[in-house]
């Protein structure tokens, strides 16, 4: 009887093959590692002092603004923040000067009183990034001679704007105090991976974060 004979496969086709095995393992782990703990690594908001001389509103799209603004009245309203500072375009896509218009929604939404303690900061079109912002913003918060400021946006922005505003005080005015607040943003949903737009979102702003750390 001829007994079968069983063949080892050849050592030149067992290594890709194992490490092809492990590459997508870990390609698994690091999804699997990313939909539980990637929101947090966005997330990076810390204590707020007791008192700031202005909470300054990043822009957002139109549903993350209004949030933010809300955001940035109530601590004016707790006595946290002196001061409001919105930062703005410096004109819409029709033309229109945004801050008159702004006004009238700041008073109808949070009263004459509070609304008459909201500055606006206008930015340029060339305006497009958190950083391009910041440089602008800074300008703006050293005319009014702040030195304690609290950076309202979306809670998914919080640690890139604090990395990137921090960088930027440190370069520019080291006396100025940064912390950041962060506040809740409809259209970002968790558990992130089980909404589309959320997934879009995450996915764009891990991709910059690690942009942002790895610059100098």
């Amino acid at each position: 009887m001829i007994e079968p004979k069983f063949y080892a496969m050849p050592t030149s086709v067992c290594h890709p093959l194992r490490a092809l095995t492990w590459f997508f393992l870990g390609l698994v782990l690091v999804a699997l590692v990313w939909m539980l703990w990637g929101a947090d690594f966005l997330m990076a908001a810390g204590p707020l002092p007791s008192r700031v001389d202005a909470a300054v509103v990043l822009q957002g799209s139109i549903v993350a603004e209004k949030t933010r603004i809300a955001g940035a009245m109530a601590l004016l309203k707790q006595g946290i923040a002196e001061r409001v500072l919105l930062s703005v375009p410096k004109e819409s896509y029709w033309g229109e000067s945004i801050p008159p218009v702004a006004r009238v929604y700041l008073e109808r939404m949070y009263g004459a009183e509070y609304a008459a303690r909201v500055d606006f900061c206008e930015t340029s079109a060339a305006v497009k990034s958190t950083e391009e912002e910041a440089d602008a913003a800074l300008g703006c918060i050293r005319e009014h001679h702040w030195h304690a400021i609290a950076i309202v946006t979306s809670e998914y922005h919080t640690r890139r704007a604090g990395i990137l505003w921090r960088r930027k005080v440190q370069r520019q005015d080291p006396a100025i105090r940064i912390s950041v607040e962060s506040v809740a943003d409809p259209e970002f949903q968790l558990p992130w991976w089980r909404h589309r737009q959320s997934a879009k979102m995450c996915l764009g702003e891990s991709l910059k974060l690690i942009w942002t750390m790895l610059e100098r």
